[in-house]
């Protein structure tokens, strides 16, 4: 099994380069995957209380030790006032069954409800511990360079939906550019451009699988994937992304695919929140 490169936070901590995503998993689902995937070597699981499972992942990560695993969880954008994000916070924490998350996030910016507000329950619970780095998700640029302005604690990560199909240059370029680590949600893009002949190219040719060829364009450009399944060859190989590269060529020919087709909304309204990574 290779060891999974990281990626390091602003605070020093260290985050798996691939983590296993747990978006639209039922509970049984999440019992039979997720001990699959550690046993392929994840060490880092990402959900959120709107994936409704935090219940069923914290009984699976209760069998494992809690300092081998980077856990990530996710507040659903009504539930970003103070008092309310703590709440929601401790709730996490609860169905999680740890006394603290590794990283925790805005799963969308809400405009009804004062970002400094949110960003200050969020700085709270990084002094009582109960976060080690905070970060947000389906930030724009603009965002996030408000974000972290009035932001005391680094704001770690953006996680946003990025892949071949969507290539968001210039997001990723300010991340980069301000020590803001992006991670891939739907990284595959829900698998709905395997079939790209680009894509089924580059992988006859490194002898992979398309999925894997996706996936390590993204870790070439310095982000965190996120892939999702539930078949554990898929799980395994999702991973197995070191020791062996791209060659230039190709990630020049999934550079220049850039249709900017999303395969999730950028702006839920009230109907998808929660619903989407």
């Amino acid at each position: 099994m290779t060891t999974t490169p990281t990626r390091t936070l602003p605070n020093g901590d260290e985050i798996p380069a691939v983590g296993f995503g747990t978006y639209a998993l039922s509970d049984e689902e999440v019992t039979e995957a997720v001990p699959v995937a550690i046993d392929a070597g994840y060490t880092h699981i990402d959900t959120a209380e709107g994936y409704e499972n935090e219940a069923a992942l914290g009984d699976v990560l209760a069998d494992y030790d809690r300092e081998d695993l980077f856990v990530t969880s996710k507040v659903l954008p009504p539930n970003l006032h103070y008092e309310s994000l703590l709440e929601s916070l401790s709730d996490s924490l609860e169905r999680l069954g740890t006394d603290y998350l590794d990283l925790y996030l805005i799963h969308w910016p809400n405009p009804a409800i004062s970002l400094r507000e949110t960003i200050g329950a969020l700085e709270q619970a990084h002094e009582e511990g109960l976060v080690r780095n905070i970060g947000v998700s389906n930030f724009s640029t603009y965002q996030l360079r408000f974000a972290r302005k009035i932001a005391d604690v680094p704001i770690a990560v953006n996680q946003i939906e990025f892949h071949p199909w969507y290539f968001r240059e210039d997001l990723l370029d300010y991340c980069h550019e301000h020590d803001v680590v992006v991670e891939a949600a739907a990284p595959l893009a829900r698998a709905q451009y395997l079939d790209d002949p680009r894509v089924v190219k580059a992988a006859e040719q490194h002898d992979v699988a398309p999925a894997q060829i996706v996936l390590k364009w993204a870790i070439e450009k310095g982000v965190v994937v996120l892939p999702k399944s539930t078949n554990p060859e898929h799980v395994a190989s999702n991973i197995d992304l070191f020791g062996w590269e791209l060659d230039d060529e190709t990630i020049a020919r999934l550079d220049e695919i850039q249709r900017m087709e999303n395969v999730y909304m950028i702006t839920p309204d009230h109907d998808t929140y929660g619903i989407s990574p």
